[in-house]
């Protein structure tokens, strides 16, 4: 069979890629090895765990909820009510992408995509082996969880983002491995559900990636409100007991402690999915397993490209990929399009309090040579902030003194994964920070702290 396009993945580069081609009228084929549509994201990563944290969310909230003069006495977990509702949700959207593959006439093949060479695909599936054809191939086989070496997942005690999203019980104790995203966002959510979590981060601080003052500041509400914070700490061994696990690891002071739990994460990255995929048969050239691509996604094979977790450099984000999925088909199409601008990509950390930036942090912008300004203002004056009795956190603004350039803004504290849009908006339109110290924000919000933090870069924020 002959298309325009083939597509290996469907996770959300790979299905928006799908749904923009069949837009522009090419005869598009989506390759697919798993039995449901939407990737790590939808079946085991971004939307599973973002349920999950709701329930956490609403089950902190009903614990609290005395102070607001609600009295709820009996109210129960229901953890594997909490699973059940979590596989609606990721069936539900599953069953959305389907629809958008008849809706925009993209052919779903079902079985095992490899590379040929010559714009061939070989898939094997349950129907037998097929060989299809096109003028462009989009790579974007995704992700799937490291591994400490020796270790091995294992169901009942040692765990990955797949694992640990079908547990049928609240863990007792849990040890995580790794302090980005996934090891806090895992944190945030079992401690808020009654579990005693201790995080072990190899690196300096917490969430690295991240600004040095919004990763402190996660770390000392972690510790505040009651999670075991060790940074600089390399783990030595994990080992499976009878009723649980044991992991030693060193710490920074030099101190060997090993500690005991029902269960452990193990968080420490993902590898990108580029093994077996017939990449041999073709001029596509690795980083480290990562493919190399132009800023147009193309690799070095005339007519294949890669999107998402497998491109070198990129963040592993969801939001990037589809990116690079509708950059990558207006190429092929031949339609205008803009790549994809790293200053301009959001993060987003679903922890409690979340966490998002976007742009650069205050050490990258002063070690590229900028004179920086810096506007901070913290969470405790803001009336929603107070109602919502969510007061830790605060809003920096990182700018160019020269030109009032916004080069970065970095957010801890409520929601700050739906705040952070605003900077997004104003970065990407090049917004000035006076711009947005003159944007009337409604009131009252959230929102008002990005308002006081662009005032408070030059010491004009009106509730400091």
């Amino acid at each position: 069979m002959t298309y325009d396009v083939i597509i290996l993945g469907s996770g959300p580069g790979g299905y928006t890629a799908a749904v923009r081609a069949g837009q522009y009228g090419l005869r598009t084929a989506l390759v697919e090895r798993q039995p449901r549509l939407g990737g790590t994201c939808l079946l085991v990563g971004c939307i599973p765990t973002k349920a999950l944290l709701h329930a956490a969310e609403l089950w902190q909230s009903l614990r609290e909820a005395s102070a607001d003069g609600i009295h709820a006495d009996n109210f129960r977990l229901d953890f594997p009510r909490l699973i059940e509702r979590k596989n609606e949700i990721v069936n539900q959207h599953s069953r959305g992408i389907e629809f958008l593959m008849r809706k925009n006439k993209v052919d779903v093949i079902r079985g095992e995509g490899s590379l040929k060479g010559g714009g061939r695909v070989e898939v094997r599936g349950e129907d037998g082996v097929k060989t299809l054809e096109a003028r462009a191939i989009i790579v974007a086989t995704g992700s799937e969880a490291r591994m400490l070496p020796g270790l091995s997942p294992d169901p009942e005690r040692i765990l990955t983002n797949v694992e640990i999203l079908e547990l049928q019980r609240v863990p007792e104790s849990l040890v995580i491995v790794g302090a980005g995203a996934v090891g806090v966002e895992f944190a945030s959510m079992f401690h808020r559900f009654g579990t005693r979590v201790t995080l072990l981060e190899m690196l300096p601080r917490i969430i690295p990636l991240e600004d040095a003052e919004v990763s402190r500041e996660l770390e000392r509400v972690f510790k505040k409100s009651g999670i075991r914070v060790e940074t600089g700490a390399r783990v030595e061994q994990v080992e499976s007991l009878d009723q649980g696990v044991r992991v030693r690891a060193l710490l920074s002071d030099g101190r060997v402690e090993t500690f005991e739990a029902e269960k452990v994460l193990i968080g420490v990255g993902r590898r990108p999915n580029t093994e077996g995929i017939g990449l041999e048969n073709t001029r596509v050239e690795l980083d480290r397993g990562y493919i190399r691509v132009d800023e147009r996604q193309r690799t070095a094979e005339p007519g294949i490209y890669a999107i998402g977790d497998i491109v070198a450099g990129t963040p592993q984000l969801a939001h990037v990929a589809a990116r690079q999925g509708l950059v990558a088909v207006a190429d092929i199409a031949g339609k205008p399009t803009q790549p994809v601008n790293p200053r301009l990509i959001p993060s987003c950390v679903y922890s409690e309090p979340g966490v998002a930036s976007v742009g650069l942090t205050e050490e990258q912008a002063r070690a590229q040579g900028y004179r920086v300004r810096v506007g901070k203002f913290g969470f405790r004056p803001n009336s929603m902030a107070t109602i919502l009795r969510r007061h830790d956190g605060f809003v920096k603004v990182v700018s160019d003194e020269r030109y009032d350039e916004i080069l970065g803004v970095h957010i801890i504290g409520p929601k700050a994964y739906e705040l952070i849009g605003e900077a997004v908006a104003a970065m990407a339109a090049e917004a000035t920070v006076e711009t947005m110290m003159n944007t009337i924000h409604a009131h009252p919000t959230l929102y008002e702290t990005l308002g006081e933090a662009f005032n408070a870069v030059y010491g004009l924020a009106i509730n400091a």
